[in-house]
């Protein structure tokens, strides 16, 4: 399969196929935050998932993977701290602020600095159409702020800080998928920088959120916060790992801003399972953030 997909690497195939992990990895990671903010303290799930996805990752990272090259210990040392400061910030924010609201702000900050950082690190440029697409997702997500700032009403009082907390957590996704998307280049073997990723990645949260467990005065039980941990392994596995894939077979300003749908998908799960209300201002806002995605992707 690894030799497969380099073969795909800046062809037609590989474009369209970076398009369709790019819009996976949307939905799944729309999924896979909603199951940090539901049912447990977000955490508590995060360390429960990481825990699960880094011993899962173990053995194929030590014994079925070719290993890394010298040169990409530095790189992971880098991408941990980097994932370590976007995890703290994204249970913060989670913690502050109801899912619909700081969901689309985290989402869409990160694409604007993601193209800038593309341009540097990997040379890549964008047409009219593109930058009008990434205008319009931003317009979109700051509407969308100020409308929350104006209306909501659940936690009001923390909102403000939810909101400062969101936009931090969006330059951390700015930096990753940057960083991440520079790693999975620099090895032979895509899939030798997928399998140390989630197996180094999977071991910083669950020590915060087993310190956090043990001083709480009602412990929730092990069993489906574990449960809730190997579902979200499974998930991180397909929607983290897609959006690398597409990063290195294709533009990594495109399959970031593409990612970006996730806000829909999201509206929609707040809605329909965390029973959050989304009203149809709120609703197309978010549909106009996910239309500046679709004027990058075509803009191409």
């Amino acid at each position: 399969m690894s030799n497969w997909l380099i073969s795909l690497e800046g062809t037609p195939a590989g474009h369209h196929l970076a398009l369709g992990l790019a819009l996976m990895a949307a939905f799944l990671h729309a999924l896979f935050g909603a199951l940090q903010k539901g049912r447990h303290d977000p955490w508590l799930s995060r360390g429960a998932i990481d825990l699960s996805y880094g011993l899962i990752a173990a053995p194929f990272a030590l014994f079925v993977v070719p290993w890394p090259e010298p040169h990409m210990w530095p790189i992971f040392a880098v991408v941990w701290v980097i994932h370590v400061g976007y995890k703290l910030a994204q249970s913060y924010t989670y913690v502050l602020g109801s899912y619909t609201v700081v969901y689309p702000v985290v989402r869409g900050t990160g694409p604007l600095f993601t193209v800038i950082g593309a341009g540097f690190v990997f040379g890549e440029t964008y047409t009219w159409v593109q930058w009008l697409g990434v205008f319009a997702l931003l317009g979109g997500i700051y509407a969308l702020g100020w409308y929350n700032l104006r209306h909501w009403q659940m936690g009001r009082e923390m909102l403000k800080p939810a909101l400062a907390m969101a936009v931090l957590t969006g330059l951390f996704v700015a930096a990753y998928t940057t960083l991440d998307a520079y790693g999975i280049r620099a090895t032979a073997d895509p899939f030798t920088f997928l399998a140390w990723f989630f197996f180094i990645d999977g071991f910083f949260m669950p020590v915060i959120a087993g310190i956090r467990w043990w001083n709480m005065p009602a412990r929730p039980a092990l069993g489906p916060l574990m449960g809730r941990g190997v579902l979200g392994a499974f998930i991180a596995y397909a929607s983290f790992g897609s959006i690398m894939l597409a990063t290195r077979l294709d533009s990594v300003g495109e399959a970031a801003v593409l990612r970006e749908t996730s806000t829909v998908f999201a509206a929609l799960i707040g809605w329909v399972v965390l029973k959050e209300r989304v009203g149809p201002r709120r609703l197309a806002m978010m549909a106009l953030i996910a239309a500046g995605a679709v004027l990058v992707e075509m803009g191409g």
